[in-house]
């Protein structure tokens, strides 16, 4: 029956990619579901949980500490991206998933059983430190979480792919994405009913091990044929590097080829813009009396993930094949940029002449996340990963790991720096939020009309970027 809704759907799925793509898409669902999950929890845990009244911390130091931990969060990921770069050249790709699913299944083992304490014994049993050291490293984890496994996924599928077979079977992967972002928010919803924030970081850690083995049977079942895609990027697989020559190899190929520079921005910042919004929704749900609570705040977030990723679903299941076939690359790559202009400045005209309350500007930039989370998940992320097909391994594990894991924490760090420095005023933060959006989004423009141009020219040629 799958295999029937899978041929409806994506009917240009040739036999031999439609079990490929079908595993590939349940270990995406499983990854994507996990970190929507997490990514809920964690500004719960964050806002309303690490730093609580009841052990001498201010009212609101969750919400102000927030910024903070963004601005921190791209060193944490520099570190990771050393590891990392030598994790793919020592190991297998599908290994380095194996190594990291293990770690984060303990990591987040660990914290489920101190919220559980916390949940049974009070916040005093675990004590003011502990407690908010718990805040500050599931915040880290869940970001690198985030980046790591993502990239990695999208690294490996995309080094398994060509690009015909890429834009036939990506749609599918990001439909799955979206669905299992979908059921990964809902748990939020009823967290009192399941018994706490333990039992969400329980299920995000069963589901992480079902991930890793999912990526065992992939390995298992696919034909080694199946496992190559790009046969000019393929050769370039076995070659290894010293420690810290490929640390930098992925850096300097980024910062010495116009077409990687252009996924960059393409691909990250996007992250800028998002990030001013999201914070000005976050502030508005904090002090609004239905999601002002604990659990009032947690369901928030079930309903935010739930309304992005429905609607990024169906317009995977239903629009993405069809645009990227109909208007093709270049199309979809400005498709984005555009109506998050259209979405920020409608927001901001409402602003200064609507005179919103408080409830109407909470759902004003609720509305604008919605359009601007759907059409990231659902259209800007598939064709970006296409634009990785002709390139080398290093461009596609080293640079693409710069790019997903610092480059995109940088960029939300430097919307959390904004934040950061209009936090106290939330009328300057969306006058000078949007000014700096509009010239992000002009650079962004650009981008992807010269990536676009590129990524068409080296399909044609038969050339890679190494």
């Amino acid at each position: 029956m799958l295999a029937r809704m899978i041929n409806f759907f994506w009917p240009d799925l040739q036999q031999q990619e439609l079990k490929k793509f079908s595993i590939l898409s349940s270990i995406f669902f499983l990854i994507i579901g996990t970190y929507w999950l997490l990514r809920l929890a964690k500004n719960t845990l964050f806002f309303k949980i690490a730093f609580p009244t009841t052990l001498g911390w201010p009212a609101n130091q969750g919400c102000l500490m927030q910024p903070v931990a963004k601005f921190w969060s791209p060193f944490v990921i520099i570190a990771l991206v050393l590891i990392y770069s030598k994790m793919i050249d020592w190991f297998e790709k599908h290994v380095v998933f194996y190594i990291l699913c293990a770690i984060y299944t303990i990591l987040f083992g660990g914290i489920t059983v101190l919220l559980a304490m916390r949940h049974f014994y009070g916040d005093v049993y675990l004590g003011k430190i502990l407690l908010a050291n718990v805040g500050w490293v599931s915040f880290f984890a869940i970001e690198s979480f985030g980046s790591l496994l993502v990239a990695l996924f999208w690294s490996f599928t995309t080094s398994i792919s060509t690009s015909a077979s890429a834009q036939r079977g990506y749609p599918l992967l990001g439909t799955a994405a979206q669905f299992g972002a979908i059921i990964g928010s809902i748990p939020t919803l009823g967290i009192e009913r399941l018994g706490g924030m333990w039992v969400l970081f329980l299920i995000a850690t069963f589901a992480i091990i079902a991930a890793g083995g999912a990526m065992y049977y992939f390995m298992l079942v696919t034909p080694h044929q199946e496992l190559i895609g790009n046969r000019q990027a393929h050769a370039t697989e076995k070659k290894t590097e010293g420690f810290f020559e490929g640390f930098f190899s992925g850096l300097i190929l980024l910062v010495t080829k116009p077409y990687l520079l252009g996924v960059l921005i393409v691909s990250t910042v996007y992250e800028i813009i998002t990030q001013i919004i999201e914070y000005q929704m976050q502030s508005n749900a904090y002090v609004y009396p239905s999601f002002c609570g604990e659990a009032g705040f947690a369901q928030f977030q079930g309903i935010y993930g739930i309304c992005v990723n429905t609607m990024a679903f169906f317009m995977a299941l239903l629009g993405t094949s069809y645009l990227i076939k109909r208007f093709g690359l270049k199309f979809c790559l400005l498709l984005f940029p555009i109506c998050l202009a259209i979405a920020f400045l409608s927001l901001f005209s409402f602003f200064k002449l609507g005179n919103p309350s408080t409830g109407q500007l909470l759902w004003a930039t609720f509305s604008v996340m919605i359009l601007a989370k759907g059409l990231g998940y659902a259209v800007n992320n598939p064709v970006k990963e296409i634009m990785y097909i002709p390139t080398s391994k290093d461009v596609r594990f080293k640079s693409k790991g710069w790019i997903d894991m610092f480059a995109s924490r940088t960029a939300k760090q430097t919307g959390a720096q904004i934040n950061n420095a209009f936090k106290h005023n939330m009328s300057e933060l969306m006058v000078f939020g949007t000014m700096i959006s509009c010239g992000i989004t002009v650079v962004w423009i650009i981008a992807a009309i010269y990536v676009a141009n590129k990524n068409k020219y080296l399909i044609k040629s038969g050339t890679i970027i190494e």
